[in-house]
């Protein structure tokens, strides 16, 4: 008997992984089932491409066909089928050939429905991922948002095209940057009434300019005047989670981080809120301020650059 390559009827090398064989699989059913292609020989490209993945699709039986291949593609000398398959097969009386052959007779059942000749082929759809933007806010109280995407449709008749729909989007308290939210059944139709995919929204954050986020933790600029920086003082901070009162500590630099534990992102394992202290100098755009600031100037004894080495 002709020997079949199923690794070139998938294009395929004969290292390829077992997910190379699967993502090969699932391309090319979909480009030529009949229920979706106008290529001529549809149905048999699909019988062809079925046969060759129930082979290369199942580990011990791959191990089998290479053997086979290698032991000489045309007679099939030598083949032995594993153990298990005789109580799939009827192999009483039946040479090498007959045995090969009698596999290959009994291919293309993977995905399809019902037993018996002619049974449906049905295969789940594709996942589809996008990304939703959501403010920082949502993630401390959780939200509701309604999305329009264009996303395949299948009618009655099995054809497919795109739409625009609508989905509510329901925003859990507690995400965090780059989490996936997945919406069940949204993604691509089935093939022969197979199930439909699911829809996987990654969580990103709109910009802003008051907070930076990483992972659950979150961090905020407070600003403070130079005497509640050098004297130490008792400020009130709007956050994310509301209104909070924190005490700084006299002699405090610029850029000094105060931590408020679980003060982040309300996630499983709770985030932090880093307050970073930013010092904000008055204006000297009075003659009382400019005068004030003179004043500093003379009875302070102060170098900020005395440290560089000038």
């Amino acid at each position: 008997m002709e020997y079949k390559d199923y690794y070139k009827t998938l294009g395929l090398e004969k290292n390829a992984s077992p997910d190379d064989v699967k993502k090969a699989y699932r391309k090319l059913v979909r480009q030529y089932h009949p229920d979706v292609s106008k290529h001529k020989d549809a149905t048999e490209k699909t019988k062809e491409i079925n046969e060759a993945y129930d082979v290369l699709g199942d580990a011990e039986k791959r191990a089998a066909y290479d053997d086979l291949g290698r032991r000489g593609q045309q007679t099939s000398e030598g083949f032995r089928p594993p153990p298990d398959w005789a109580s799939q097969h009827d192999f009483s009386g039946a040479d090498a050939d007959d045995i090969f052959a009698d596999l290959f007779a009994h291919m293309g059942r993977r995905g399809r429905t019902g037993a018996g000749p002619g049974a449906g082929f049905q295969m789940r759809g594709e996942d589809i991922h996008a990304a939703i933007t959501i403010d920082l806010h949502d993630a401390y109280t959780g939200a509701t948002r309604n999305i329009s995407l264009r996303a395949p449709v299948q009618d009655a008749q099995g054809h497919v095209t795109m739409q625009e729909k609508t989905l509510s989007v329901n925003i859990p308290k507690g995400v965090t940057p780059g989490q996936q939210l997945r919406l069940a059944g949204q993604g691509q139709p089935g093939i022969g009434g197979g199930p439909a995919g699911d829809l996987y929204m990654e969580i990103q954050f709109s910009e802003d300019p008051r907070y930076r986020v990483e992972g659950a933790n979150v961090y905020e600029t407070a600003p403070v005047a130079p005497w509640e920086a050098a004297l130490g003082a008792r400020i009130s901070v709007p956050t994310p989670s509301g209104t909070v009162e924190v005490s700084v500590p006299a002699g405090s630099q610029n850029g000094r981080k105060l931590r408020l534990k679980s003060r982040g992102i309300p996630a499983a394992t709770p985030g932090d809120l880093y307050l970073i202290l930013a010092v904000v100098l008055p204006p000297a755009d009075t003659p009382h301020a400019k005068e004030l600031y003179e004043q500093m100037a003379r009875e302070m004894s102060f170098n900020p650059r005395e440290n560089m080495g000038a």
